[in-house]
Formats: C-alpha cells, structure tokens, sequence
C-alpha cells in the first residue's frame, strides 16, 4: 500500500493568497480499514545556533525556537475503507499566514531554514503504524514595487585599498577596476557586470565570484551572525589580458537565496565576494554588500 501527494502546479511554487491544489493518492492490492485520512500544511521558520555562539547568551535560546507562519489541518476522509486499486482523493486550501505574519520566501540555509510542507497521515488503528508522506513545496513571497533605475557598483581594487593589511609593500602591486551593474537585485536576474585586470605585478591564475549568504538569530540581548559560502564559480583562469573587460554573470540558486529579509528574530542577508588568485596562491578579495528582492512586473 503506498500513500502520495501530487499537487496540481508542476512547479510547486505559490504566492501568499494562491489556492494550493491538489490530490492524495492511496494505491492498494486489496481492501484497507482506517481511521482518518489527514492532511496538513505547516510554514515553518527553523534556526540554530553555530557551534561558536551555542553557550554565549542564555536568551539565544528562547529566541532561536521555530516560528510558525502557518498550519492548517484538513481532515480528507473520515475513518471508513479504501477498496482495492488507485483512489484518488482532492484536496484545495488557500495560502494565508496565521494573524497577519507575513509568508516568508522559501530558503534552505545553513543556520535558517524557512520551509512550507504538506504532511499527510493515513490512520490504521491501534495495532498498525500509521502511513505517513511529506512533500515540500515552494512559496515566493509578496513582490514590491520596482524602484527605478538601481545604482551600478564601480570599483578599483589597489593595494592602498585593500583592508586588514599590515605591511602594503608586502602585496604585490596591481589595479583592478570593474562595476556591478545593481546594487540591489532582482532575484529573478542573473548579477551582471564586468572586471577589468589593467595591470599586475605577478601572474594570475584564476578570478572567482563568490556569493555568500549573512545569517543573523538573536535578539535585543544579542545575536549570532554567520557567514557562509552559497557558490562559486570561476568567470577566468590564467594570466587574462589586461585592459581586458571580463564579463561578470551569475545566477541567484533558488531555495539557496531569497529576498534580503529583516525580522526582529533573524536576518537573511547577501554579499558577493570578487576573489583574484595569483599565481603564488596570494588572494585578493574584495566585497560588495547586495540586496536582493522581487519586484513587480
């Protein structure tokens, strides 16, 4: 006997407001007596602590439980008996948060997670285990109003700008220019722009772009902020020829990013790292804060 959930949207991916469709599915060789067949739906905020801030602030813990955006629980069929072969069962509820919170975007990360699943439970009385399915399904979050035209990032990165340094005569010398074409992203876009080697001292091996995701729980009496690595990817390698305008084009991953998001429990931010790796292994890094959000077309 096997237990499914198939949802109408191939995509599995919905607004706040949406109707979520669809159906539960109970395959079986031969007749079967239950006592309910249950459905629910729950939007969960999950976040922990990094192994550096577990033990630092006792409040962390009371602010670090899950947050509920949402729960709701249908009962799709009343204790009875499935017969034998495939029956089909639909189901529909709309998509709303629980007293006014807002639905947050769906996001897989390291230390937050937000996540929207539907759990069914097929009851088979006291001497059976009950047969159980999850499915996880995607929610994009209210989109805004688009702002205009969004201010481009230039940059040149020298020796004399380069921070955390204690000798500059120890850094080879180079110059580096470029510009990110937004500062803040739609998410549906890729990040665009461009770099520019104008000259450098000692060989290069390779130039890497690296999005990293800036996750903050706590609270009025602290908090823990982490950041951690999201992607990324190589856009050269080798000794590239200067005065050369390198093209800069990245692709925000579903689920690994959201909209740059702000509560009074957590923090969900973005920065994307411009790494150059000379030959002898010397790293360059420069970083650029982002905001990402989902405008309206």
């Amino acid at each position: 006997m096997s237990l499914e959930i198939k949802l109408k949207r191939a995509s599995k991916v919905y607004r706040p407001g949406d109707v979520v469709k669809g159906s539960l599915v109970v395959d079986s060789r031969s007749d079967i007596s239950h006592t309910g067949l249950f459905l629910n739906l729950e939007g969960i905020v999950n976040m922990q602590l990094s192994s550096k801030s577990v033990g630092i602030f006792e409040a962390f813990y009371n602010s670090v439980k899950p947050i509920q955006l949402i729960s709701i629980n249908l009962e799709v069929q009343k204790a009875g008996k499935f017969p034998s072969g495939i029956t089909t069962i639909p189901f529909e509820f709309p998509l709303r948060a629980k007293s006014n919170r807002p639905l947050y975007d769906s996001y897989h990360g390291v230390f937050i997670s937000v996540q929207y699943t539907l759990h069914a439970e097929l009851r088979r009385g006291l001497l059976n285990k009950p047969t159980l399915k999850h499915l996880e399904f995607i929610v994009e979050g209210e989109k805004v109003p688009k702002n205009g035209e969004q201010p481009s990032i230039p940059f040149t990165i020298t020796p004399q700008s380069l921070e955390n340094i204690r000798e500059v005569k120890s850094v080879p010398n180079f110059k580096i220019s470029g510009v990110l074409d937004r500062a803040i992203c739609d998410i549906e876009e890729p990040l665009s722009g461009n770099i520019t080697v104008e000259h450098s001292a000692k060989p290069i091996k390779s130039i890497e772009l690296q999005l990293v995701r800036v996750e903050t729980c706590g609270c009025a009496e602290g908090y823990a902020k982490d950041a951690t690595e999201i992607q990324n990817i190589q856009i050269a390698e080798g000794d590239v020829m200067r005065g050369l305008a390198i093209p800069i084009h990245m692709i925000f991953p579903r689920l690994f990013t959201c909209v740059t998001t702000a509560t009074n429990n957590f923090k969900i931010e973005f920065e994307v790292n411009v790494v150059i790796v000379l030959q002898d292994d010397h790293l360059i890094t420069e970083n650029f804060p982002i905001k990402l959000y989902r405008p309206k077309s």
